[in-house]
């Protein structure tokens, strides 16, 4: 069955002699760009591909598509990894949908596309006031009943700073460029995170998501850099809790496999043209370092810990949980956190977001429901959560214990498992 290409002009079907691959594939080519979309093999979600869309001497690289055959082995059930149900029976998802990008982007309101910067400042505002009012309370307080409520709910609080941060990346916190940068140092140094450095490496993995070498997100490890792993290595990327505690070491060391540093402006994340940003931000990081050392002098090591330690360990713990279900493998998809999408500005509505980046948070419940008349059977409404999306959890230890390594052949692989880790 043919595969799809999608481009404003349509999606087109690829060559009936590449065999339609199955679910939980990922695509490799060190030279690629993104430019198609096409959903799984169990078709309910949308997922990005990759194209390679310039010449090259390699010879995978001289056809827009070459799927490793698996024939003669029995497909990985992705979706039993993630916790999804089966496509509707009847329907095929390697057919070319009857929609393009621009029949989606026609079907969401105009208004979905504008950027409020005072309505985007309330949010910050809104934010900030709880991670202060949380705080006093807890200094206030000072007892061990309510220290742990406070780690959660702080952990999360510093978490949807994240996304509000995340939203100045993208520019759809405004339409000014200095306000969406300054807001953005503010909320991303005010939990460690560098700005610029994670903003450049985040545009690499919208751009390539999926991609084997060249995303930045939870990227599939090709089974020789799996092999070259430490038996150490390998327990804390694969055994849970460890995994969702990785973010700060990524942004010193990256991933597996990979070398540079989100606070080096001469790390081959970025170009020549994006390193005083990287400095800068680097230094925002550093005076942020420098006044929780001193706040701890102030305070005390126990206290700091109590207030700032433990719920950034909490945020970190929430963006590694979040990042890992919507972008694990190649897979894009909604996921529902119950009473935390308002508090965490809606992240879930993922696929929305991985198609517009530029749309607002605040319009992407709205955006989705108006394009979902055309996605039709290619949207995967996702699982709804009681109040604490628990459930997710599960769904996160079974792909922890399946998807370990990918292939190091071929332009689309999928997920193998090693069962000394299962």
């Amino acid at each position: 069955m043919a595969s799809w290409v999608l481009s404003a002009s349509g999606l087109k079907p690829l060559p009936s002699a590449f065999p339609r691959p199955g679910v939980g594939a990922v695509y490799r080519d060190s030279l690629s760009k993104p430019r198609f979309l096409r959903p799984a093999a169990t078709g309910s979600d949308l997922n990005i591909r990759f194209s390679s869309t310039r010449s090259s001497s390699r010879k995978r690289a001289s056809v827009p598509f070459q799927v490793a055959s698996v024939e003669e082995e029995e497909e990985p059930n992705f979706n039993d990894a993630i916790g999804e149900a089966e496509p509707p029976a009847g329907f095929d998802p390697g057919a070319p949908p009857p929609f393009n990008l621009a029949d989606i982007r026609a079907a969401i309101p105009k208004h979905c596309w504008v950027k409020d910067p005072w309505k985007s400042m309330s949010y910050v505002a809104r934010d900030v006031a709880v991670v202060f009012g949380l705080a006093a309370a807890a200094a206030y307080l000072n007892n061990w009943i309510v220290w742990p409520l406070y780690w959660a709910a702080q952990g999360t609080m510093f978490w949807a700073l994240f996304v509000l941060g995340h939203d100045c990346g993208h520019g759809s916190f405004s339409s000014n460029h200095k306000l969406n940068s300054v807001a953005g140092h503010i909320l991303h140094s005010s939990i460690l995170v560098p700005y610029h450095g994670w903003r450049i490496s985040h545009r690499t993995h919208h751009q390539n998501h999926g991609h084997v070498e060249n995303d930045e997100s939870w990227h599939p490890l090709s089974e020789k850099i799996f092999r070259q792993l430490d038996s150490a290595t390998r327990t804390l990327r694969f055994t849970l809790p460890f995994p969702m505690l990785a973010y700060p070491f990524y942004l010193w060391s990256r991933s597996p496999g990979k070398s540079g540093s989100h606070f080096d402006p001469n790390s081959d994340l970025f170009v020549a043209s994006e390193r005083k940003d990287v400095i800068t931000s680097t230094v925002c990081w550093t005076a942020m370092a420098a006044l929780l050392v001193g706040l701890t002098f102030v305070m005390g090591p126990m206290q700091m810990l109590k207030l700032y330690g433990i719920p950034y360990w909490g945020f970190v713990m929430w963006l590694d949980f979040v990042t890992y279900l919507h972008h694990h493998g190649l897979t894009t998809l909604d996921r529902d956190y119950g009473w935390i999408n308002n508090i965490h500005h809606d992240i879930g509505t993922h696929v929305i977001h991985h198609l517009f980046p530029q749309i607002p948070h605040y319009h992407l419940i709205e955006a989705t429901e108006a394009a979902k008349p055309v996605l039709g059977k290619y949207y995967r409404e996702p699982e709804k959560s009681w109040p604490l999306p628990f459930h997710l959890i599960g769904n996160l230890i079974k792909s922890m214990k399946k998807d370990h390594y990918v292939s190091d052949t071929g332009d689309v692989v999928y997920y193998q498992t090693d069962p000394n880790l299962q």
